[in-house]
């Protein structure tokens, strides 16, 4: 059917009798595009977009006194220009450049192999070195500090460039395409909402729904356990693996299940619906929870047996031989602060080979479930309307798992050791429940193959550099291509803008937007442009004070003064004079290998200038490579100065950040309950897990022995758990109290608990050390049940969710100040980094 003219339009409406031709960088689409007859039900057009949401059209019927004298219309259904694509733009998350078989690593990704062979793989794609500020750059196509992530959120400090919040006019893609017909959905990891609005009480503007997106099911925060995840439908906590079999369920395999039922019921309700799938789960963060089966399956193929120094040199010979380097590349030096695979002990080898096996099969399996996601997109037979975006990994491979890996990441973000010979007691259930788990650091500097650096590090391509695919069937031609051009993660949204011919809103919700920093990338799609040079001639780095600068295929980078992996608490270095500087020319030196800042001493300093004319534009500054003023900043918190908390009957999903803080300090917990006759079993109160916590409950018993027993047990870190413990309690109205009292000032320092029913002491324990940084972050508070996992492990163990039936009628905390000098703020603050990041 032929495009009908508009009667009576403007910019201001729908209903206009000339056709609107709009222009929009860097493309232009045609006019205005309608079908059917305005004002009839089924009647579609597209927008300007120049405004969004776009005003109400006028109404352009008939009103007389009786209907039948009168003339209904209807308003167009907005729809995307013709020929518009479905988007499924998916990322993982910390993995290394030479992780995924497609850029030479040994850990087969056929979903990523797939994109790769149907369309065209970019080998110097760059993220922001951290999880939040990439997603945050990702989704509105500006430099992260625009976006207000010059950092992760947990670091937020009181700067327009570091409030962890993305500011209005920063419109995401997510609100752009809805607005332009396109149903949005978001699965899996959301780290862009500030965790201080992370609970029930909101606001929920900068939740996924808030941002554009009709849909989300996903968690929320930095990583999630994927047996018991913090999960959300929307801004609903749910808690799908409950009652089911441990080891059967995987939030990896239900978010692509979630995916494709998503996509398959828009198919059938709305076949002619585009879509927007933002798709970005957990793997490879940290903890690495694959399947058994998986896990059998890598372990089979022995891939990791012969350790990382080898390991480095496979995946480098497979990166020249698939193009995906240079040939004249130079693989960069090992560093000094790691040990070479041949220094390690027997022990040590056979435990770190597990960590790499477990690692590998989440990968693997993070792959496979995309896959499926993607076969779904075939079946509905939209594979060739759909443009594909894969992303690997938001930044570099991380080195949070210290130089011997960890059980328990939690026990490093608190920053205690585990001894190898103790992580074997979790060796034959590695990547199970009863871990959460992280590789050893020398895997992290080989999964970064070619390059020098991991996750955090701004400055180097070992923390920035990810291997990205793209494909569009029919418009993507060059299959199996590679493109070298330079290009970063602000493309992102741009080059969606431009395949689809939307325009960049001037305003949303009314607020004037910011350019978009990034540029597209279809310049790079045909054929013939294949060694045309980048359109992104300049992007800045930074995160945690390391820097760098990129210009015309120049490199200007700070060295990092810290190691990502050690714990330290030295006081760093001035941010701007306290750091060397390298220099680097990529077009000729592609991994980063040749320093010529000795030799060119100019040409470093125009680089240096241009950083700083940089960040001066993009709320870079100020610049801070501070711990401890960024991790104890007051925020805008729910939590912030009160030291009383009252609760009542149930209440579950708090996160830490609006629940009351116990670590530290000296605190009163008062329960004041009713036990129904017959008697009561169940939780009263309790924050953290099967990795660290606390929880004052009524015991269960086993086979009606031992019910209802009060019992206050703390878990430190699963590594031991103090118990204690009260009377059976008769039906009626009881009074709990556990009073400890903290022996501070001190960073995880011990302390002494009593515990009281009704008046009387009956039990006095005493803990040499208390957790001294965090509880588990995918853990929540809860009061009259318990969700996620229980703090017990084999005495008084019960399963989840563990209701209280009794009647809790008031719960009071009552929080004493924190008590820690100035050495263990710095410590806490500097291991606090370590854990949000």
């Amino acid at each position: 059917m032929k495009p009908n003219s508009l009667k009576k339009h403007s910019l201001a409406g729908l209903t206009a009798s000339v056709t609107l031709m709009t222009s929009l960088a860097p493309c232009a689409w045609a006019e205005i595009q309608t079908t059917g007859v305005i004002g009839a039900p089924n009647a579609t057009t597209t927008i300007s977009g120049n405004q969004l949401p776009p005003p109400d059209p006028k109404f352009g019927g008939v009103i007389k006194q009786k209907a039948t004298d009168s003339k209904p219309w209807w308003d167009p259904r907005v729809v995307p220009p013709k020929g518009a694509p479905n988007i499924l733009l998916i990322m993982t998350d910390d993995c290394g450049f030479g992780s995924p078989s497609t850029f030479g690593g040994v850990i087969p990704t056929p979903a990523l192999d797939r994109i790769a062979a149907n369309g065209l793989r970019y080998t110097q794609f760059h993220s922001a070195a951290l999880c939040s500020p990439t997603r945050a750059a990702l989704i509105t196509g500006r430099n992260h500090h625009v976006a207000g992530y010059g950092v992760v959120g947990e670091a937020a400090t009181g700067f327009p460039g570091y409030d962890s919040v993305i500011r209005k006019e920063c419109g995401t893609v997510g609100e752009i395409l809805k607005e332009n017909g396109y149903a949005t959905a978001w699965f899996g990891k959301d780290h862009n909402t500030p965790f201080y609005q992370a609970s029930q009480a909101g606001p929920f503007d900068q939740w996924p729904t808030g941002m554009g997106f009709d849909y989300f099911y996903g968690f929320v925060g930095g990583d999630t356990s994927q047996w018991q995840p913090n999960l959300f439908r929307n801004t609903t906590a749910i808690y799908p693996y409950l009652g089911k079999e441990n080891g059967k369920w995987n939030l990896t395999t239900a978010m692509a299940d979630e995916a494709i039922q998503y996509m398959k019921m828009l198919n059938e309700v709305a076949p002619e619906k585009p879509f927007f799938v933002y798709y970005v789960p957990g793997g490879v963060h940290s903890p690495h929870h694959p399947t058994p089966e998986w896990i059998d399956k890598i372990s089979a193929m022995h891939l990791f047996d012969d350790g990382w120094d080898k390991l480095r040199g496979t995946i480098f010979a497979n990166q020249k031989r698939l193009g995906i380097i240079p040939p004249n590349s130079e693989l960069t030096p090992w560093p000094k602060e790691l040990q070479h695979w041949d220094q390690l002990s027997w022990d040590e080898k056979k435990l770190f080979v597990k960590q790499a096996d477990v690692f590998g099969a989440y990968l693997a399996y993070t792959d496979h479930e995309i896959g499926r996601v993607i076969d779904e997109v075939e079946k509905e037979g939209k594979l060739d309307k759909t443009l594909i975006i894969y992303i690997s990994g938001d930044n570099g491979a991380s080195a949070e798992g210290s130089t011997n890996g960890t059980p328990n990441e939690f026990t490093t973000f608190n920053g205690v050791v585990v001894p190898v010979k103790d992580q074997f007691l979790f060796y034959d259930v590695w990547g199970s429940d009863l871990t959460f788990p992280h590789y050893a650091v020398g895997w992290s500097w080989a999964f970064d193959t070619p390059f020098k650096w991991v996750k955090q590090v701004a400055s180097h391509f070992g923390g920035t550099r990810q291997g990205m695919c793209m494909s569009w069937p029919g418009h993507i031609t060059d299959v199996g291509g590679i493109r070298t051009q330079f290009s970063h993660v602000n493309d992102i949204v741009p080059t969606i803008m431009d395949a689809t011919g939307i325009r960049a809103p001037d305003t949303i919700n009314g607020i004037k937007q910011l350019p978009m920093d990034g540029v597209s990338m279809t310049y790079t799609w045909p054929k013939e442009n294949a060694k045309v040079p980048t359109r992104h001639n300049t992007q800045y780095f930074e995160m945690l004070g390391n820097r760098a600068i990129y210009h015309d295929g120049w490199v200007a980078a700070t060295t990092p003064v810290t190691i990502p992996w050690e714990l330290s608490t030295k006081t760093p270095p001035d941010v701007i004079t306290g750091y060397n500087w390298e220099l680097y020319n990529i077009e000729k030196d592609f991994t980063e290998n040749h320093d010529l800042a000795a030799a060119m001493p100019d040409k470093l300093k125009e680089m240096q200038k241009l950083f700083y004319d940089e960040a001066a534009k993009f709320n870079v500054l100020p610049l801070d490579n501070s711990t401890l003023a960024r991790f104890t900043t007051p925020r805008p918190s729910a939590t912030a100065g009160r030291t009383t908390f009252t609760y009542s009957g149930e209440l579950s999903g708090v996160p830490a950040s609006c629940a009351p803080d116990i670590l530290d300090r000296s605190y009163v917990i008062r329960a004041e309950i009713t036990v129904p006759e017959g008697g009561a079993e169940g939780m009263i109160a309790t924050e953290g897990g099967r990795f660290g916590g606390y929880g004052l409950f009524l015991s269960k018993g086993i086979e009606g022995f031992g019910k209802g027993h009060v019992v206050f047990l703390y878990n430190l870190l699963g590594l031991q758990r103090t118990v204690w413990e009260g009377p059976e309690l008769k039906p009626g109205k009881h009074t709990i109290t556990f009073d400890f009292e903290f022996n501070g000032p001190g960073l995880g320092k011990g302390g002494t608990g009593q515990l009281m029913v009704d008046g009387n002491r009956v039990a006095v324990k005493s803990l040499e050390h208390t957790t001294p940084i965090m509880f588990p972050e995918d853990e929540t508070f809860d009061v009259g049940l318990d969700t996620g996992t229980g703090v017990s492990l084999v005495e008084y163990h019960y399963d989840c969710p563990f209701k209280f039936n009794g009647t809790i009628d008031k719960l009071t905390f009552e929080l004493a100040p924190k008590q820690l000098g100035l050495e263990d703020k710095k410590k806490a603050a500097k291991v606090g980094a370590e854990v949000n990041n």
